[in-house]
């Protein structure tokens, strides 16, 4: 069952050339980075006093942004406040809010558009063809998969999945196994954990009928972002189980990837471990894409 959709962002609006005819509405916008006085403040009152930082002034910038995305006050697909506007917010030059923004973008927190500005990154279709899935035909061509749910179960946590997941051995979790199909075939078995604790609220039925990838799931009905992953690959043999269900031979050889799925601050949220039949199918990161 195919679960694909994507997010069409709105689009923005150049600022005005002088700068004592902005536009109301965008001056709002730059009041939202983050709350206003009374809880969090958009306004960091270090840099509102010019004093000295422990860090360069770009990254607690930077801080401030990745705050206002991992709190939801810049939501998935939005547009965020213009530079000029997040330096006059900040009382920085504009050229630290741009650096702030570059790393941002370099760890797709962020994308830059070109002619429409820099929006929230939405997990999609695309987003995870591009960036998350490196399975390619031997002739270099990158299909999509179908995906079909095998199960959907409540467990406990081994000591892999603890580990990998900052668990206790025992913790609860949910335990899901995903049969991908490339041109009619079984190439990928996938065995994914997530923390109960994280997503207390994650059903069968809401993973089976998301409208969407499972990230964009975590993103817009939990408020986790993924916004990296660490993967480990090595060859291993099928057991019974998955040489039943890639249609090989037990024993046969199949790559095994190991993936923790990070959101802000390297806290992890999935784990997923992938036995993929190699036969015709190959394993390929592009380090130039991954920008």
């Amino acid at each position: 069952m195919l679960q694909f959709g994507y997010d069409a962002p709105m689009p923005a609006t150049k600022p005005a050339a002088n700068p004592q005819a902005r536009q109301p509405a965008r001056r709002q916008a730059a009041a939202r980075v983050l709350p206003a006085a009374g809880g969090k403040s958009g306004q960091h009152p270090q840099l509102a006093r010019g004093a000295v930082l422990d860090v360069p002034l770009y990254k607690e910038v930077k801080r401030l942004m990745t705050e206002a995305v991992s709190s939801g006050d810049w939501q998935p697909g939005s547009v965020i406040p213009a530079e000029w506007a997040l330096a006059e917010r900040f009382h920085v030059a504009v050229g630290t809010v741009r650096k702030a923004v570059d790393e941002l973008v370099a760890e797709n927190i962020l994308i830059r558009q070109q002619g429409r500005g820099t929006f929230v990154s939405a997990h999609n279709r695309e987003r995870l063809m591009f960036h998350f899935f490196h399975i390619v035909r031997r002739d270099g061509e990158k299909l999509q998969p179908e995906v079909r749910m095998l199960s959907f179960r409540n467990a406990k946590a081994d000591a892999d999945e603890a580990a990998q997941l900052g668990l206790a051995v025992g913790a609860p979790v949910f335990r899901i196994r995903n049969l991908l199909t490339l041109s009619g075939r079984p190439i990928i078995f996938d065995t994914i954990t997530v923390a109960r604790a994280l997503l207390p609220m994650l059903t069968k039925s809401k993973f089976q009928n998301r409208p969407n990838t499972i990230y964009h799931l975590y993103q817009t009905e939990f408020g986790v972002n993924v916004v990296r992953t660490a993967e480990r690959l090595r060859a291993t043999l099928a057991d019974a189980e998955a040489a039943a269900l890639l249609n090989i031979k037990e024993h046969a050889p199949v790559l095994e990837i190991r993936r923790v799925a990070m959101s802000f601050d390297n806290a992890p949220v999935e784990y997923r471990r992938s036995l993929v039949n190699t036969a015709d199918y190959e394993y390929l990161s592009d380090l130039s894409k991954c920008g």
